[in-house]
């Protein structure tokens, strides 16, 4: 990690982050609504389905799933649990699918942005294209919502050298595109500010997907993961962001075992539910002025 952009910070070390009412672990659970192109337009580095020539009807339809089936499924499960969520959206979702916006809207879940279409990947993008991608993605939100879309995360993880500078010349106020922390860190951008909020890829259900595992196993990685979070949040605050794809979670066979889990981290006192931008206003205004007091503090014992 260039660390121009992030500067290294052991978390043992760092002032102590208090969640509001005193809460050990801020719950963000981030649901991965997402639309894939048919036949994608163009392919540059990698090509967004496994199976040529296009079209994939089975790579389509098991994602098409998700937004038919699964994500209602989901729905039903967070609003039974009163879970508030962050979705990591593909924008053209909610230009497509009406029904899905006013299902979030009225569940008033944060849409961060996850890029345009999840089958274009942002690999050597130039700096232009990327901030048109951007600000397209910003224009979306603004005129289906009435908002200001506050969260950036590249679509499929695809972000480049610029993404950080770009997001926050935008406007964005915090990225989901590292995953190097268990706390908001604030980023050295060239202008403005953006927080690093962490994302997950160990407790996401895709990548055990692509590892042969199951709901089960998935299920115990999340309680294993917040017993020693929560733990460890007695002395530092944690966020723990749990990363759902409805076409893989929203299965039948799959959506019991993830409630049993998320159950079991809300028997516990602590635990605070979260958006994103919730999480990151309140690093900024309480925490944020210490931490880096503490890395000036560090870089001027160190030359």
């Amino acid at each position: 990690m260039d660390p121009a952009l992030v500067p290294y910070s052991p978390i043992m070390h760092r002032p102590a982050l208090r969640w509001p009412n005193g809460a050990r672990v801020a719950l963000w659970v981030v649901p991965n609504i997402e639309h894939y192109e048919y036949l994608p337009k163009y392919v540059r580095v990698r090509d967004p389905w496994p199976r040529s020539p296009h079209p994939d009807v089975l790579g389509y339809a098991v994602r098409d799933y998700g937004n038919r089936v699964g994500l209602w499924r989901l729905f039903q499960l967070t609003d039974d649990l009163n879970i508030p969520c962050t979705v990591s959206l593909s924008m053209t979702v909610i230009q497509h699918f009406p029904a899905i916006l006013e299902a979030m809207e009225k569940r008033n879940w944060e849409l961060m942005s996850h890029g345009i279409y999840n089958t274009r990947y942002h690999w050597n993008f130039s700096p232009e294209e990327e901030r048109a991608a951007m600000q397209e993605s910003r224009e979306i939100h603004r005129r289906l919502t009435g908002r200001e879309q506050k969260g950036w995360f590249s679509p499929a993880i695809t972000n480049t050298l610029n993404t950080f500078d770009l997001a926050a010349e935008c406007g964005y106020t915090y990225t989901a595109d590292l995953y190097h922390d268990d706390q908001p860190f604030p980023l050295r951008v060239k202008t403005g500010r953006l927080v690093s909020l962490p994302y997950t890829v160990e407790l996401n259900d895709v990548l055990l997907h692509r590892r042969g595992e199951e709901a089960e196993e998935f299920a115990r990685q999340i309680r294993d993961y917040f017993d020693t979070v929560y733990a460890e949040g007695a002395e530092q605050g944690r966020v723990m962001c749990i990363a759902l794809h409805p076409y893989w979670v929203g299965q039948p066979h799959r959506i019991r075992a993830v409630r049993s889990a998320l159950e079991y981290i809300l028997s516990h006192s602590g635990v605070w539910l979260a958006r994103g931008s919730e999480i990151v206003d309140w690093f900024n205004t309480q925490h944020l002025p210490s931490v880096e007091a503490h890395l000036a503090a560090r870089e001027a014992a160190h030359g």
